[in-house]
């Protein structure tokens, strides 16, 4: 009995952790529980399977016990099955023999506090990527990358103390080149339209949103707000659009899919594989936290993660190329009213938070 109490008591919190995430609320500690659902759904299946172990089968409560287990368990596979590796593309890949122009881009969160830029440097001459954005990056990195850099005339660098500096770099003009505070007076944002040798330009939004955790910001409101304020740009851009930058949010929780709906970008990891790039420094707590959106004129020649570079993040390699005579085989269906609405709500109480802080100061 006491090892089937033990069972029931291991069922019981992998069915408590399915549901907590459905609770209505941005706190931190419910929003945490959308990060491990690969891991969540390895939980459960392994409750649901060693509860057979001592399974009664004329015990009315086993059966509903075990139903309801098996329904999590239906339920976390779900939410992670699009990142399976299954082969049914969301952005589809490109023509090889199409004559466009191939875009590299090169993302990375390289930890502030990381102080070795050595592996990173050689990683920027090895990908000779287009594109470079890196992120929690203060005027240190902001130094030590300068002759590694060298070879990108055209940047934009906000160096910061506070984790949330970005530094961006390209090989090709940036145009119109902003930095925008969205919803925290210290969490910046570059939005620039890239213009490329033969004349096509692209509007590029880099971001770093602040995670929902008690040590940065106990809700996820914030986050949220500056995913839909970017959202809704990009979603009325003529140009085509890419979003890049670490999200601080995972491919399948609600507030990603809310982006994705309302901005009708593309995500290159659905049908391809998790690429999970958080938490480098462990085995099994990871998820794909850094991420790459793409409008339905792009088709994706290559997806890969970088190499360890001493961060707490791996980095993301991504080529894609503009194929804008294909668009309309890909492209998403619109957001409905009640997306459209929850959008707005979300970026209205983050601006209503925002007034109260500063009133509160």
């Amino acid at each position: 009995m006491r090892f089937k109490a033990f069972l029931q008591a291991f069922g019981l919190v992998a069915i408590l952790f399915t549901l907590i995430p459905f609770i209505a609320a941005d706190y931190w500690w419910i929003r945490v529980f959308d990060f491990p659902h690969t891991q969540l759904t390895i939980l459960t299946m392994v409750a649901l399977f060693t509860y057979f172990i001592k399974f009664d089968l004329r015990s009315k409560e086993d059966y509903i016990f075990a139903i309801v287990l098996g329904a999590c368990f239906t339920y976390q596979l779900l939410k992670i099955y699009p990142y399976l590796p299954h082969g049914n593309y969301e952005l589809m890949e490109a023509n090889p023999d199409a004559e466009d122009l191939e875009i590299k881009f090169y993302i990375a969160n390289v930890l502030q506090d990381n102080e070795n830029p050595d592996i990173l440097i050689q990683e920027i001459e090895d990908r000779d990527a287009d594109i470079l954005l890196f992120m929690e990056t203060n005027t240190r990195w902001k130094n030590d990358l300068q002759q590694a850099v060298s070879d990108y005339p055209h940047r934009v660098e906000v160096p910061l103390e506070n984790t949330y500096g970005m530094l961006l770099y390209s090989k090709f003009p940036l145009r119109n080149a902003e930095v925008k505070y969205l919803v925290d007076d210290s969490i910046p944002s570059i939005h620039s339209i890239l213009q490329l040798p033969d004349g096509k330009e692209i509007q590029l939004y880099s971001i770093h949103p602040t995670p929902p955790m008690p040590q940065h910001n106990p809700s996820s409101t914030d986050r949220d707000a500056e995913m839909m304020l970017i959202a809704k740009s990009s979603k009325d851009n003529p140009l085509p659009v890419i979003v890049s930058g670490d999200f601080n949010d995972v491919a399948w929780s609600q507030s990603t899919k809310l982006f994705k709906d309302i901005s009708g970008l593309l995500d290159p990891r659905i049908g391809r594989g998790f690429f999970n790039t958080f938490n480098a420094k462990s085995y099994i707590m990871r998820w794909p936290l850094d991420h790459f959106f793409a409008s339905d004129e792009f088709r994706l020649v290559k997806i890969e993660l970088g190499k360890d570079i001493e961060s707490d993040h791996f980095p993301a390699f991504f080529i894609v190329q503009l194929e804008p005579e294909k668009a309309a085989e890909q492209t998403r269906e619109d957001a409905s009213a009640e997306q459209k609405e929850d959008a707005n709500e979300q970026i209205k109480e983050a601006r209503e938070d925002q007034k109260e802080e500063k009133s509160d100061d």
